[in-house]
């Protein structure tokens, strides 16, 4: 079977070749490789396939060293491979508020919004961002592994008059992340770091390149996306690392998110779990009509996505059972790592009500023995800077 290819943001795709053991070899599909390859590779970072792409896990620091950098100065991810699509016409906002679970009349351009698009049964089919670029023209960035399933459902059910356009081989983006990002940036990028409101962006330039500058972030710290022309993003990469930012990768992205009770998606949300299930109210309008909202609004008390705070240091896996005192399964773990910021192992877990209530003790069944575990309040870490304006001067 010939590899299939994954286009990358401005980069080539790679076929991988594995030797197992005994010696033999097979062949991956390809995988994409991003702008910003060459400049990981000359860091030292290890790599490993992830959503089609060839991404760097971590760097020569490693992943916790990454991850406090996060939480205390300034680090900057390579997020090229996100998927970018555009939505424009005069009846845009009203496919969008069929086809996405939040609200989006009410957003101003130059605001952003969390959402789900989901399916007819209340599934997930992707979570994404919604940027209002001016009345009748939108943005939406979605996960690298549905772009191509998400741009072909969005098509399917907007009208004649939406234009809809992948522009994701065109767009490359990266993310500056921590408290001192804004220290960073203002330099490189001048004011508009200064200015930006929690879900918010705007253009500016560098180099005489036009980029979008947002301010949502994944990690709980403040923090800046920025989204250009492939080349404006390697130049932006290396302004970046020569004003101090520690290079991060998803190894220490994942454990960030992780501490922040964020979802990921394939691990927390998927098609075949209702968006109900999943406690993230903030993106489900409860007004409008969307594909997915009944089926969503009359989900009953089924599983619900909970903390648990694990009792050493030893991670739970996705897949494995949580288990009450009486052996019986209450749920199953979605994500697990250990947490730096908290300095013990956390996981999520859709885990059913009667287990659920915070303070609950629990087990995690695993292939690598048993561990226990205690339910807690989402997130695990309280201390973000996400929305510390204050820290917009620098």
């Amino acid at each position: 079977m010939p590899a299939s290819r994954v286009q990358a943001a401005g980069g080539q795709p790679v076929a991988c070749t594995f030797l197992l053991k005994g010696g033999t070899r097979f062949m991956t599909a390809a995988l994409a490789r991003t702008v910003l390859y060459p400049e990981h590779a000359a860091l030292g970072a290890r790599f490993a396939p992830f959503a089609g792409y060839e991404m760097p896990i971590q760097y020569a620091a490693g992943i916790v060293a990454e991850h406090e950098a996060a939480r205390s100065g300034a680090v900057v991810f390579d997020t090229c491979h996100m998927g970018v699509i555009l939505l424009q016409g005069p009846s845009a906002l009203d496919d969008l508020e069929n086809l996405v679970s939040c609200d989006v009349a009410p957003l101003q351009p130059g605001r952003c919004r969390y959402g789900l698009l989901c399916n007819e049964n209340g599934g997930v089919l992707d979570d994404l961002l919604v940027y209002r670029l001016a009345p009748d023209s939108f943005m939406l960035v979605v996960n690298a592994s549905t772009r191509g399933s998400d741009v072909e459902w969005i098509t399917r059910h907007v009208s004649r008059s939406t234009r809809c356009a992948d522009m994701s081989a065109e767009t490359a983006k990266i993310d500056v992340q921590g408290p001192g990002s804004t220290r960073l940036l203002r330099p490189i990028l001048g004011d508009v770091v200064a200015s930006l409101r929690y879900y918010s962006f705007s253009e500016s330039a560098f180099c005489g390149a036009r980029i979008l500058v947002s301010r949502t972030g994944y990690t709980g710290e403040l923090g800046f996306e920025l989204y250009a022309a492939p080349e404006t993003i390697l130049a932006l990469w290396r302004g970046c690392l020569a004003a101090g930012a520690l290079p991060a990768g998803l190894g220490a992205r994942d454990t960030l998110r992780l501490e922040m009770g964020m979802p990921l998606y394939g691990h927390e949300l998927g098609p075949g779990r209702n968006a109900a299930e999943s406690g993230f109210t903030r993106a489900l309008s409860r007004t409008k009509q969307f594909t997915g909202a009944d089926a969503i609004r009359a989900a009953g008390r089924g599983p619900r996505l909970t903390g648990l705070r694990l009792d050493g240091r030893r991670a739970a896996r996705q897949g494995d059972s949580v288990i009450r005192a009486d052996n019986s399964q209450a749920g199953i773990v979605t994500s697990g790592s250990y947490a730096p910021s908290m300095g013990c192992a956390v996981a999520l877990a859709y885990v059913a009500p009667d287990a659920a209530a915070p303070g609950a003790r629990l087990n995690i069944a695993g292939a690598r023995g048993t561990l226990s575990a205690e339910t807690v309040s989402l997130p695990f870490y309280t201390c973000g800077t996400a929305r510390d304006d204050g820290l917009l001067q620098g």
